[in-house]
């Protein structure tokens, strides 16, 4: 590795040099401590009574040692002394594993001799412009569990993988986001609060395990995002807080050192966090095979903790500018997504245009809008009626994925189908129309699991969710709507060229006294047409224009009582002739159209 370039901010392989590296007769440990007195490694192999002095290498900053003793599986820390001779012990920052919670040792493990056969599928890999994304968020913990009652239940990589591809593929999905697996101490933190970011957590198994799991989601052509965190990182000492005796990774002071959970910011101005960032970032697409980083909490690097009013963290935007070129110039595939709940412009315009180069943003706008338009009383949707159209007016500065996350299920929010408004039976055909609303709007798509089956217990990471909602009607007719919906979704290609302006059209957004729209979504192979009665009356003889010499074909009555709706299957009441489709819509429901034109 170039040092130089190391402390310039420019090297994206830090991990092969530094951390702990097997080779077929000893184990080469190097760590990054510049400030440091010196620096110990201890280990299994040592007994822990017994220091192992390392060598002070590349102009003093950085230590080194080979240990022949030291073997695959084996736990080891780096005990540091500070300049006044006080030492703390801590975990590798480079460190391929850790030991479960709450054990706090890096482990010796190897990132070789998994053999992926994905090489078709990284070969014809996109980042989905025109294509669908339609994208399952997981927490891998509570997805399906081997037990509640114990708090280590969790499956693993291996054993999870063809149970939630079966699952993910049966629903319609073709994007699985996985929630931060960077090892982690809490786990209620959902791995946002990471002490290892090289270290898949061991709840779940070892490297070669995860590199399985990825690699079974390829073979079925399911792509796989993982969530990364480049904002801020865990408190516990023994991890990166005050690594070498001074603030090495964060901020020296405390004002903009610590945010708004609590944890230690990243100070993004220097150039050797800089490397260990996007290093960390390059190591989960390169050695994983990960298609994509959800990147969270962007706007706390935009702005100083997140605050606007303290103005621009320049140097913070300049390294996101440069860690996104680089990441897309060895991986031009893969997705890189925003979670910025900012108004900062071009976050997914190119670098040269003066963007921050990421290919899509999380439109946190759009969630709220919309849950808000839900949970409200019918009577007041005429006031809000235009909650589900602005959505559109700013649609076309980003390249927008549309969320309904792990954040809106959590923390007394209640869960997406809790949040309709009204009683139990109410809430159902309102989440129906919510669904078609989500799906015809322009924009990706994400939902957390559970949702496709209307959970309603709130999420909580250490219970799986509730599949034996299942077995009531409601629940289970609810998910074979969610996939019916999904199948039309990845099947008409007028419903992915989201970003095309020509693609959108409102055939109704003035209904307001009624509560009805009218979306269309064109391309050469057919349009979409999307009629939403959101009202809680019937709404008779509601006429849409559509134009003339069309083949009309209905793909979708959310009130069919297939899905526990009111209307026998088959008697959708709508009639098109002349220009206009005329029909007859029930409370709260929707209908999606095909529309060619006639051979």
């Amino acid at each position: 590795m170039d040092i130089n370039r190391f402390y310039r901010g420019e090297v994206f392989e830090a991990y092969e040099y530094y951390g702990a590296h097997l080779s077929k007769n000893a184990t080469v440990f190097r760590t990054y401590a510049p400030n440091a007195l010196k620096v110990s490694l201890i280990g299994d192999f040592t007994g822990w009574d017994e220091e192992i002095p390392m060598q002070p290498v590349r102009d003093g900053r950085s230590y080194e040692i080979e240990v022949p003793e030291a073997e695959e599986g084996m736990r080891y820390k780096y005990r540091i002394y500070d300049r006044s001779g006080k030492f703390i012990d801590h975990c590798d920052p480079y460190g391929f594993g850790m030991e479960l919670r709450p054990g706090t040792c890096s482990v010796i493990r190897s990132i070789e001799g998994f053999e992926f056969g994905d090489a078709e599928w990284l070969e014809k890999r996109t980042d989905c412009r025109d294509k669908p994304m339609n994208i399952y968020e997981v927490h891998l913990g509570s997805w399906r569990r081997k037990s509640d009652e114990d708090e280590e239940g969790w499956y693993t990589y291996s054993e999870i993988a063809d149970m939630l591809i079966d699952y993910v593929c049966g629903c319609g999905y073709n994007f699985i986001e996985l929630m931060p697996l960077s090892e982690h101490p809490c786990d209620e933190s959902w791995g946002y609060q990471s002490t290892g970011f090289f270290a898949p957590t061991a709840r779940y198994g070892t490297p070669q395990q995860l590199m399985e799991f990825v690699d079974k989601c390829h073979r079925r052509n399911i792509g796989v995002i993982i969530d990364f965190v480049p904002v801020h990182f865990a408190v516990d000492h023994y991890a990166l807080t005050e690594y070498d005796g001074t603030k090495l990774y964060e901020h020296p002071t405390d004002d903009i050192g610590y945010n708004e959970w609590g944890s230690r910011n990243f100070i993004h101005s220097k150039g050797e966090v800089q490397s260990f960032l996007q290093s960390a970032a390059n190591y989960w697409l390169s050695v994983y095979h990960f298609d994509g980083l959800r990147m969270d909490a962007i706007r706390n690097m935009i702005y100083w903790n997140g605050e606007e009013g303290r103005g621009e963290n320049l140097k913070a935007i300049g390294f996101l500018r440069s860690m996104n070129s680089g990441l897309k110039a060895r991986h031009p595939s893969a997705i890189l997504a925003a979670e910025d709940s900012s108004s900062y412009p071009k976050i997914t315009a190119p670098v040269f245009d003066g963007g921050l180069g990421f290919d899509y943003k999380w439109d946190l706008g759009w969630m709220h809008d919309t849950l808000e338009y839900f949970q409200s009383a019918p009577i007041y949707r005429t006031r809000d009626y235009h909650k589900l159209t602005f959505s559109m007016l700013y649609f076309y500065n980003e390249k927008f994925i549309l969320p309904l996350s792990h954040d809106e299920v959590v923390h007394g929010k209640a869960t997406i189908a809790q949040k309709m408004n009204g009683q139990y039976p109410e809430k159902f055909p309102q989440a129906r129309a919510l669904y078609m609303y989500m799906i015809a709007h322009p924009g990706k798509k994400l939902n957390f699991m559970g949702s496709e089956f209307a959970q309603l217990r709130e999420w909580d990471c250490k219970r799986q969710q509730d599949w034996d909602m299942l077995k009531y009607p409601l629940h289970d007719s609810f998910r074979e709507y969610i996939i019916e919906l999904n199948r039309i979704y990845l099947k008409y290609n007028a419903l992915h060229y989201d970003y095309d302006p020509t693609n959108f059209a409102w055939e109704d957004c003035n209904s307001t006294e009624r509560c009805v729209y009218a979306i269309r979504r064109k391309s050469a192979d057919g349009d979409i047409l999307a009629v939403l009665n959101l009202s809680d009356w019937y709404q008779a003889d509601y006429c849409v224009n559509i134009g003339s010499d069309l083949e009309v074909e209905l793909l979708l009555d959310s009130d069919s009582q297939k899905y526990s709706g009111t209307t026998p299957e088959g008697k959708s009441d709508y009639e098109y002739s002349g220009n206009s489709i005329r029909m007859n819509l029930t409370p709260f429901s929707g209908m999606m159209f095909l529309l060619k034109k006639k051979k």
